[in-house]
């Protein structure tokens, strides 16, 4: 594993940095530090479909994207007038935007990247695309009968991964959650951040749709069937296990925990909170916009075509990545 002398000098000052610093601290270190970390980096090439970009989102499959959760959203909204509604992407790189080439009905569009402060008010569509899946997750192992928290440390130039003597302030408030017996050896990742956020977005005085596209599974499956967790690296379009393998330099994410966010959402005064398979959601609310492209391109082997099949298809994105979405009214 390789980490650049920047961030071991960041993570060197860190209380506890020889001992044990929590997993979660060490993930928001190599995502967000304004000096070290890779959302913060100005001029790190991120998203995008080829190899110099470290992964590719839906948004990479603009305006096919766009134009269908567009679609989508005007059906959510249920027989209401779109130009009353402000469409606020929420996480979105610097410059980019799921609907940045889109003529959408809405009266406004405009993006809040990762790091800017929220300001969401009136009678809004607030979307988000791999939004949550970048927030730091702490990490456990069943030990002896015992959950125990991971962390990281920094031994000379070298970290390592470390049983904590302690649970966090953070993770203890929440280890009700934990289930009460596991296999030995057994990993969670919990993506307790994910809650904050949500409230952070939801707790503003705006009605209307949230709509959140990204990766996730329930609290059962996470529980139960995740036995190495859902910790990942990407870069250059390549999925990694080695969690601590240079920080900062390349992207590092994790499952969310679909059952906590509706659970916020409905809390929280919305209506009805569903998940449903990218394939499914697009499929089921944005018929026509799939229609209309599938027409336009009739006989040809398009760009278009080609980008609402990824989007769609159970092997590329379809099944990979989840839509959920509530209304407040």
């Amino acid at each position: 594993m390789g980490s650049s002398s920047a961030f071991r000098d960041v993570f060197r000052t860190e209380p506890h940095a020889a001992t044990g610093v929590s997993f979660a601290r060490f993930m928001e270190l190599a995502l967000f530090h304004p000096a070290v970390g890779y959302y913060t980096s100005p001029t790190r090439r991120r998203v995008g479909r080829d190899k110099g970009a470290d992964f590719y989102t839906a948004t990479s499959f603009s305006p096919v994207f766009g134009e269908l959760v567009s679609a989508a959203a005007v059906g959510l909204l249920a027989g209401k007038n779109p130009a009353d509604y402000e469409l606020v992407e929420v996480g979105a790189e610097p410059g980019a935007g799921a609907f940045r080439d889109v003529s959408t009905p809405f009266k406004a569009y405009r993006t809040i990247s990762l790091g800017q402060s929220f300001d969401i008010r009136g009678q809004c569509v607030l979307f988000s695309n791999e939004l949550f899946d970048a927030q730091p997750l702490h990490r456990v192992i069943r030990r002896g009968g015992a959950w125990r928290e991971l962390g990281v440390v920094l031994a000379g130039d070298e970290l390592r991964e470390v049983e904590l003597p302690e649970m966090t302030a953070e993770l203890a408030a929440a280890a009700d959650r934990l289930p009460r017996e596991a296999p030995e050896g057994y990993h969670i990742d919990l993506p307790l951040r994910t809650v904050p956020l949500l409230h952070q977005l939801i707790d503003q005085p705006w009605t209307g749709l949230f709509l959140a596209f990204d990766y996730g599974r329930s609290w059962r499956v996470l529980a139960e069937e995740l036995p190495q967790g859902s910790v990942r690296t990407y870069s250059r379009q390549k999925q990694g296990d080695d969690v601590l393998d240079r920080p900062g330099e390349i992207d590092l994410t994790g499952h969310v925990c679909w059952d906590w966010l509706v659970d916020g959402l409905q809390q929280s005064g919305f209506g009805e909170a569903l998940v449903e398979s990218q394939e499914a959601f697009l499929t089921k609310r944005a018929t026509a916009a799939m229609e209309a492209i599938v027409t336009a391109e009739a006989g040809r082997n398009s760009r278009r075509k080609r980008d609402l099949m990824h989007l769609l298809h159970p092997g590329n994105m379809g099944q990979k990545f989840q839509a959920l979405h509530a209304l407040r009214e």
